[in-house]
């Protein structure tokens, strides 16, 4: 009898194995397309025309199926230009992985016409508009003549080169020399005097001044010869 039994286990075993469900396994090419979607999502406010490529994931990888991935990217990581984003999934299984991505964006920005001289302000006539791919230029590309106009460069530029927000200095609104009225405010008080500014300093910025009995004073530089004076 025992010998019997043995045999129908034997004859039953590879039919009960094949009636176990086979987990379901997540679809690769989905991944690509939530990459995509967080990416336009991230790109939507930027000027001219993008484009995005998500590279293939590995065929040989294998994951389990996932009703909710998740794209992100690491704290500083840029959404154009060639990036990386990552895709999770919390359950019912936790996994990650890495998809390498590119993303163009095409737009007009704004370059030196004519070569421009360091601390000269500029002027709208030495600016041309220029359409490029700003995604593979550093951060900070301005796309509008009147970010431009009036600020001096920090060092002198090439004719053509693009013009970045970090290598323009605002104009001063408050110059060496210049008399200037410090005004001190409260909740229900005003208070002013006159000094006269010991350097240059744009709109915002920390700007020193002395006073008519001599002591020096700092503040914030605002437009019309103002200091503000923190209490």
């Amino acid at each position: 009898m025992k010998h019997h039994i043995a045999a129908l286990l034997l004859l039953i075993a590879p039919f009960a194995s094949a009636q176990q469900p086979v987990a379901a396994r997540q679809n690769l090419p989905a991944l690509r397309a939530v990459v995509e979607q967080y990416l336009q999502t991230q790109t939507a406010g930027l000027p001219g025309q993008v484009s995005v490529k998500v590279g293939n994931v590995d065929p040989r990888t294998s994951l389990a199926a996932c009703p909710a991935p998740e794209a992100f990217q690491q704290p500083g990581a840029r959404a154009w230009g060639k990036t990386t984003v990552g895709v999770r999934c919390t359950a019912p299984a936790a996994w990650t992985v890495y998809i390498q991505a590119s993303v163009n964006v095409v737009a007009d920005y704004v370059a030196a016409a004519v070569p421009l001289a360091q601390g000269q302000a500029i002027d709208a006539s030495q600016l041309v508009m220029m359409k490029g791919d700003i995604a593979a230029m550093p951060n900070g590309i301005i796309t509008d003549m009147a970010q431009a106009i009036g600020r001096t460069p920090t060092a002198s530029l090439q004719a053509g080169t693009p013009l970045r927000l970090d290598t323009l200095k605002s104009k001063p609104v408050v110059q060496q020399g210049q008399a200037v009225r410090l005004v001190s405010k409260g909740a229900n008080f005003s208070v002013s005097a006159e000094a006269r500014a010991l350097g240059n300093a744009g709109e915002g910025q920390v700007a020193q001044a002395r006073t008519q009995s001599g002591t020096v004073v700092s503040g914030t530089a605002r437009s019309g010869g103002v200091i503000e004076i923190a209490i």
